[in-house]
């Protein structure tokens, strides 16, 4: 049964510049309710730190926030994103994981710019000036710091051409396996949804095998409506939802300024939104 204490439209991956997002928590809460939204999830990656300010706005605003997180994983090349709702913020084994991204993150960042550097007036402290004091420094803030210094023009410039692989400055990062991600946002109380899991190119889909052995670990959907989401990925995977009675949600993985992704073009539906409350056990959403 749908939980009616929330309300639809609801857009359940939302990025603030806790992460690589361009607005603060309170802004991204805004502009989804300028765009229709009335039930919000914010999704940065490997952190939570920007929980308090999206739920103190969206509760201002009328709306429900469902607390979330991107945690950062990795099978064999491809990257994977696995979507955490209402698990506990304070799990030990949780916070250790990501504090271990975070700081990889960090030191991978800084080797990409010294590389970027050699051919590039590029320096860490420019790279510093288009971040927040919470924010996970990555790849996402050396592009917007080459465009501060006039090397590209936009963000979507800079990953097709100098932060691409095949230019030579790209540094591998350590992110767990999905398996582990899965059960550590699990047994912390959370419902698990892989973020954009059927994209085209290096990064397409996961074997079937295995997305079968993430959902025997606890796995609880695909996020599928998603713009980058290819069309026979969409139709393989609400096969394997539907065979499995696994949630299903669309998002528009809001960025703010940082993509061209804007908020509501991809929503959840109610049942969907309920499915992940009444799964849920480590934390609870805030509703007006």
């Amino acid at each position: 049964m749908t939980d009616r204490s929330f309300a639809g439209p609801s857009d359940l991956h939302m990025h603030s510049n806790h992460s690589d997002g361009t607005e603060n928590p309170g802004q991204v809460v805004r502009q989804a309710r300028e765009h229709g939204i009335r039930t919000m999830a914010l999704t940065d990656h490997d952190r939570t730190t920007g929980w308090d300010e999206a739920a103190r706005t969206a509760v201002s605003l009328g709306m429900t926030f469902i607390p979330g997180m991107e945690l950062s994983a990795k099978h064999q090349w491809r990257s994977v994103h696995v979507l955490g709702y209402l698990f506990d913020p304070e799990d030990a084994a949780l916070r250790a994981e990501t504090d271990r991204i975070r700081d990889d993150r960090v030191g991978r960042a800084e080797r990409i710019v010294r590389n970027i550097g050699r051919d590039y007036e590029l320096s860490w402290a420019d790279v510093l000036e288009q971040t927040t004091v919470d924010a996970t420094v990555g790849r996402p803030h050396i592009a917007d710091a080459l465009v501060a210094r006039g090397i590209v023009r936009d963000r979507a410039e800079a990953f097709d051409g100098i932060l691409h692989p095949r230019e030579g400055y790209y540094e591998p990062h350590y992110a767990p396996d999905p398996l582990t991600a899965v059960r550590l946002i699990a047994d912390a109380g959370g419902v698990t949804i892989i973020a954009h899991p059927v994209t085209s190119g290096r990064d397409r889909m996961m074997p079937l095998d295995f997305i079968e052995q993430l959902i025997a670990a606890g796995l609880g959907g695909f996020e599928i409506d998603h713009r980058e989401n290819t069309e026979q990925g969409k139709r393989t995977l609400q096969k394997l939802a539907s065979k499995h009675d696994l949630i299903v949600t669309g998002s528009s993985d809001y960025h703010g300024a940082g993509k061209p992704n804007r908020p509501g073009e991809n929503t959840t539906s109610d049942e969907m939104v309920a499915r992940i409350i009444a799964q849920a056990t480590g934390t609870s959403p805030r509703y007006p």
